[in-house]
């Protein structure tokens, strides 16, 4: 039984663990891999019954090739776009767009009032502290999952949003 064991289990869960590990460096979930780091990421708390929030960060492509966000995919709501505000004869406009670029050895900042993910239809209303996981797609095939803590944007320092940030 041990022969067994060793001769036919083991090579399978070899062969499983090398699948694990090839997937994380081909895009599945690149994490701390993956070329764009994300720096404070968070989930703008909402009041309650408002169906929609937004998420922000900073996007810092440490590598050598221009990178974009072509979509992003979270659980926590019905509908998951990109967007950016613009001016539109002195009025605040919010539009969906189809990439968020991030050129290499820049950062490119979601923020509120700029680019951002936008989470359409909330299945629930979030509450403060919670963490949501959103996907971020890559235009080269790369998928980065990131933990984005809920947070009241009030509750924020001048200055809060930059610097070192979880990177999931």
């Amino acid at each position: 039984m041990k022969r067994f064991l060793m001769h036919t289990l083991l090579p399978a869960a070899l062969l499983l663990s090398v699948g694990a590990v090839q997937a994380g460096s081909h895009g599945h979930d690149a994490g701390a891999s993956h070329p764009v780091k994300v720096h404070m990421p968070f989930v703008r708390l909402m009041p309650p019954g408002q169906p929609n929030t937004a998420a922000f960060m900073t996007l810092e492509n440490t590598g050598g090739k221009d990178l974009a966000v072509v979509s992003a995919e979270s659980g926590v709501s019905r509908v998951v776009e990109l967007h950016t505000h613009t001016m539109h004869e002195g009025v605040m406009r919010m539009r969906e767009i189809e990439r968020i670029e991030v050129a290499a050895g820049a950062r490119t900042e979601l923020k509120p009032g700029g680019l951002h993910v936008m989470l359409i239809g909330l299945h629930e209303p979030l509450q403060e502290g919670q963490v949501v996981e959103v996907t971020l797609v890559y235009d080269d095939g790369s998928r980065q999952m990131i933990h984005a803590p809920v947070r009241d944007p009030g509750d924020m320092m001048p200055g809060q949003g930059h610097g070192h940030g979880m990177n999931h």
